[in-house]
């Protein structure tokens, strides 16, 4: 008897080493998967549109992204329906349909992240890619003053610690691409840093808004992220034709919507449009500090890879902004207290994990995913 206990006891220890090994692997090709799909989509966007030739309009990119990822979605319900066209459409209905108040608190995460999606094209096209990505990462501030505020979410004292470095790294950032604008941005006459500065402030503001309302608006709520994705893609899809309209329609009408489209660009798109949909599913297996980890690391690799590619200008500056902002994002992303403990807005604990990727469209990240799918896009919607 007492052998036959042994023997199960080993088992048990066998597998509970073999399951260990199995999640720390997942670990690590989480982190991969997050630093390849934060620092690829930033580069290659600011590949595409520092290319000579024809530009693509960047209105239709969204809008194509976005109708590859409702199809995507689409066909992840039929699979889980086994296939059954009938069943699906009915279910759609009901979801999307039947219950249109539910479908309508989508629309206004659904505008801000359309938005969002066309300011990050704006951006990039005018910033180092590097700077961006540095920038960028002042939607984590964003969305914890955010949460604050709208959640009565509550921050540790490290927390704020990390976000006052947060903002002081890229001050510091900022201060040295202003002393070296003529290296940092290409002598394009299509370039103009202010009008990047400017949308990527924006974007920040928007998505930490948007991340909040869709984190809000979603507490209790039972619908799959595949419905959610497909709820937020129409209406994106929607008002990104309407922005393609106003903005680029007439030459848009002339020369085609697939007008500019190369190989590269196709993978911009593809990359947008699955980049979050991969990070959402990813992201089950990456706890925060994973997650800080992967952000910080996509930072240095977008400033390596500027330096080979676009013969990015690094000093000791910038050196010390972008240190302070992987500081920070570190900082930020390790588990709270037992407690709590500090901060700022008493009412629930915890806060959301908000250091996820650059999700070109909405909710890829962090709260979000959590609402979500975790809050993929799923969130992301939805970068």
């Amino acid at each position: 008897m007492a052998e036959g206990s042994d023997s199960k006891s080993a088992e048990d220890r066998a597998a509970s080493r073999r399951q260990s090994e199995a999640n720390r692997k997942l670990k690590y090709i989480s982190l991969a998967v997050l630093v390849v799909q934060n620092a690829s989509l930033i580069l290659s966007i600011r590949y595409v549109r520092t290319l000579p030739g024809d530009r693509f309009y960047t209105t239709s990119a969204v809008v194509m992204a976005e109708i590859l990822k409702v199809l995507t979605c689409l066909l992840i319900i039929l699979l889980q329906k086994r296939c059954n066209v009938k069943e699906t459409l009915f279910f759609l209905l009901d979801s999307i349909v039947f219950q249109y108040k539910d479908t309508l608190k989508l629309a206004v995460p659904s505008l801000i992240y359309t938005l969002q999606n066309n300011l990050q094209y704006v951006a990039i096209s005018n910033l180092p890619a590097a700077t961006f990505q540095v920038t960028y990462q002042l939607k984590i501030l964003t969305t914890a003053l955010f949460s604050v505020l709208m959640l009565r979410k509550s921050l540790s004292r490290v927390q704020w610690v990390s976000l006052l470095l947060l903002f002081a790294g890229v001050a510091v950032v900022q201060v040295q691409q202003e002393g070296n604008k003529e290296a940092s941005v290409s002598n394009s006459a299509n370039q103009n840093y202010m009008v990047g500065l400017v949308a990527v402030v924006i974007s920040c503001l928007s998505s930490g808004f948007a991340g909040v309302y869709f984190e809000k608006i979603l507490k209790g709520s039972s619908a799959s992220v595949w419905v959610r994705n497909v709820q937020l893609g129409v209406f994106g899809t929607a008002l990104g034709t309407l922005g393609l309209w106003w903005n680029d329609g007439a030459a848009i009408a002339e020369r085609g919507f697939l007008f500019g489209y190369t190989p590269m660009v196709w993978c911009v798109i593809f990359n947008q449009a699955f980049g979050g949909l991969l990070v959402a599913v990813v992201v089950k297996y990456a706890d925060n500090i994973l997650k800080g980890f992967a952000t910080s690391f996509s930072i240095i690799v977008s400033t390596i890879m500027s330096i080979y590619l676009f013969a990015f200008h690094v000093d000791l500056l910038f050196t010390a902004g972008a240190g302070l902002v992987i500081g920070a994002v570190y900082m930020y992303s390790l588990p709270k207290p037992a407690g709590g403990g500090g901060g700022g807005g008493g009412g629930r604990g915890g806060s959301s994990s908000l250091t996820s990727s650059s999700s070109s469209s909405s909710p890829n990240g962090g709260s979000e995913m959590e609402a979500f799918l975790p809050k993929g896009p799923e969130k992301e919607k939805g970068s």
